[in-house]
C-alpha cells in the first residue's frame, strides 16, 4: 500500500511540475531560502518526535518564524546587495545535517536492539530445546 502510494505521489508531482509555471530568477533566492528554513523546521520536528519531546506550538512558530526570517534576511541582504542569505542557508544545513543524525542513531540503535533481540530469543529456543532431548 505504501508503495502504491509512493508512485501515485510521485505522478502527481511530475504532473504538478510540468504544468506548474517558472518561478522567476528574482524570487528565486527568496523561494530557495524558504524551503530550506522550511526543510530544518521539519527535521527539528522529526528528531524532536524520536527524542519525545514534540510540540505542536513550536513546531508551527519555528517552521514560520523561521522562513519569515530567512525570506526577511533575503530581503535585506537584496537591498544592501550582500549575499546575507548565504549565512542563513550555512546555519539551517548545518542544523539538517545535526537533525539528521539524531534520527539516524535512533533507528540504528532502534535496529540494533531488534536484532540483539532476536539473537537472544534465538539462544534461548535453542537452549529450551536441548533440555528437551
Amino acid at each position: 500500500m505504501i508503495y502504491i502510494s509512493i508512485i501515485i505521489g510521485c505522478i502527481l508531482g511530475a504532473l504538478i511540475g510540468i504544468n506548474s509555471p517558472v518561478i522567476s530568477y528574482t524570487y528565486s533566492s527568496y523561494l530557495s531560502i524558504a524551503i530550506v528554513a522550511a526543510l530544518d523546521t521539519v527535521f527539528g520536528g522529526i528528531a524532536s518526535v524520536v527524542k519525545k519531546n514534540f510540540d505542536l506550538k513550536i513546531f508551527l512558530s519555528g517552521f514560520f518564524g523561521n522562513s519569515i526570517l530567512s525570506i526577511a534576511l533575503t530581503y535585506l541582504g537584496n537591498k544592501l546587495n550582500v549575499d546575507i542569505y548565504l549565512a542563513a542557508i550555512v546555519v539551517f544545513v548545518g542544523r539538517m545535517f545535526t537533525n539528521l543524525a539524531i534520527i539516524r542513531r535512533y533507528y540504528i540503535d532502534k535496529y540494533t536492539a531488534m536484532i540483539e533481540e532476536k539473537r537472544k530469543s534465538g539462544k534461548k529456543k535453542k537452549e529450551a530445546k536441548v533440555t528437551e532431548e
